[in-house]
């Protein structure tokens, strides 16, 4: 392609938003979108442009088709730029037409904005406005193809502008169509297909509220993201929490512009309505809803609520290794650092789906602040969700090995250790130390200086209460033990 073509090209798509008006390209009335859940930074992305290739949603739309009698071409437009052509079907609920035969033109390179004209009538301009050709828009790609009203055909490589007659200007893929109809008129058809550019997931925010006790003000919201190419109006949405298995790689996959605000006393009425599908969850919206182009909605998900929690400042070492016979190397460790973690758990009131949690709580003026974001899996009603905050401050812990012995014959291994926690803070804290025995599966707690307040077969856990500004000290052993068939002698 030339540099005058190109540049043709682009003051062309810049003209023809002009010539044929600001309205933007919008879905048919009755549309109904069911979205799957996607975690695609690029859909939520706030400095991103353009259409993105990941997401998943599957679209039924009505459209009014105006048909003659008998097997002829129909083209349906404005369609999103990413769909998967073996499974967009239109069908005729009345029964009086069916499809012969159908292609979907996909709207790509410099003149993807024309795409969505195929099939109408067009003046093709160029400079000076002066007209090229008139007549039906065949194909928009390297060229326009028009064809006049007296069958001629023009191939038109440089132009200034394309003008349409209409309000609005349809955008996106096409959809042509070869159908065979009973009798001309209007006719209603169904159209479904799947599409990318759609997805959304679960948006929660947790306030702390003051005190000793760990309560929260939870929030619950879906973001809904739309990078499809087009605007989306009054659409009908439920949003499916899961994870279906997409089996096709050319499939679709799975910045602020608020389409309704977040009323956090909404009342329950006016949240989703909740239902199983097969094995998902799903969440219909109980009112329409609009979806422009290049957006990241949100709509509440649940109403607001106070939750009890649980705040951990967690020291965990292990948990990563299991070993096919039992360790006996003195210098094995795992961990050791000097981190210690803050954790928030709460309890799913109901069907949690997968999303992020950020969690704020008020400095001495009042203030609510940032202090932590994690993701929450999807969490059944009853279940825990946990999540990491960040690393505490004013808390370090230091670990070391006090003794080791491994006793070869008689198939025992002993280990002790000492950790060392420091709490640089004005109020005293407890911290949750977590071990896991990781030299051999079989082991046995000998002695500690503070007794566990959980043991699991893979887990020791200790609460140590940490002193302000001061230090405590937690010291443990245990024994390992194996038989010939774990460890054979030499």
């Amino acid at each position: 392609m030339t540099t005058a073509h190109r540049t043709a090209l682009t003051l062309a798509a810049a003209c023809v938003a002009a010539l044929a008006g600001t309205s933007p390209a919008h879905a048919a009335d009755g549309t109904e979108l069911t979205l799957y859940r996607s975690d695609s930074a690029a859909l939520y992305a706030s400095n991103g442009g353009g259409n993105v290739d990941d997401g998943y949603a599957v679209v039924r739309e009505q459209r009014a088709l105006t048909l003659a009698a008998g097997t002829h071409d129909v083209v349906i437009g404005d369609l999103p730029g990413f769909l998967d052509p073996e499974a967009l079907a239109l069908g005729f609920p009345g029964g009086d037409a069916k499809v012969v035969s159908q292609r979907l033109l996909l709207a790509q390179g410099a003149s993807a904005a024309l795409t969505g004209l195929t099939g109408h009538t067009v003046d093709v301009l160029g400079a000076g406005g002066l007209s090229l050709a008139s007549g039906t828009l065949l194909r928009a790609g390297d060229g326009l193809l028009v064809r006049d009203n007296n069958g001629n055909t023009t191939l038109v490589s440089n132009y200034a502008a394309v003008r349409t007659s209409g309000a609005d200007f349809p955008t996106g893929a096409s959809l042509n169509l070869r159908v065979d109809a009973v009798r001309a008129g209007q006719t209603r058809a169904v159209l479904s297909y799947p599409t990318s550019g759609l997805g959304w997931r679960a948006a929660y925010v947790a306030t702390l509220q003051s005190g000793a006790s760990c309560r929260m003000q939870f929030e619950s919201r879906a973001s809904i993201a739309n990078r499809s190419g087009r605007d989306w109006r009054d659409a009908q949405l439920t949003l499916i929490a899961g994870e279906p298995n997409m089996a096709k790689e050319s499939a679709p996959r799975p910045m602020m512009a608020m389409a309704r605000g977040f009323n956090a006393k909404a009342a329950s009425a006016d949240m989703p309505q909740q239902d199983s599908v097969g094995d998902y969850r799903s969440y219909t919206l109980p009112g329409a809803v609009d979806l422009p182009d290049g957006s990241v909605s949100q709509v509440p998900l649940y109403a607001s609520r106070a939750l009890d929690c649980e705040r951990t400042a967690l020291y965990e070492n292990g948990n990563s290794y299991q070993p096919q016979q039992p360790i006996l190397s003195r210098d094995f460790s795992q961990g050791g650092g000097s981190a210690i973690i803050s954790t928030l758990k709460l309890k799913a009131f109901d069907s949690l789906p997968a999303g992020y949690l950020r969690v704020l709580t008020a400095d001495r003026n009042g203030t609510p602040q940032f202090i932590g974001e994690g993701r929450i899996n999807d969490t059944p009603k009853g279940s825990d969700a946990t999540i990491t905050l960040g690393t505490a401050f004013d808390l370090r812990a230091e670990r070391t090995r006090t003794s080791f012995s491994a006793d070869k014959a008689g198939r025992t291994m002993d280990e002790a250790f000492r950790i060392n926690l420091s709490n640089a803070g004005d109020s005293t804290r407890t911290v949750t130390v977590r071990e896991h025995p990781s030299r051999w599966r079989q082991w046995t707690l000998t002695s500690s200086s503070s007794k566990p307040s959980q043991q699991t077969p893979d887990t020791l856990e200790f609460r140590i209460e940490v002193p302000a500004n001061g230090k405590a000290t937690l010291d443990y052993a245990v024994r390992y033990s194996w038989t010939d068939a774990d460890h054979p002698q030499p």
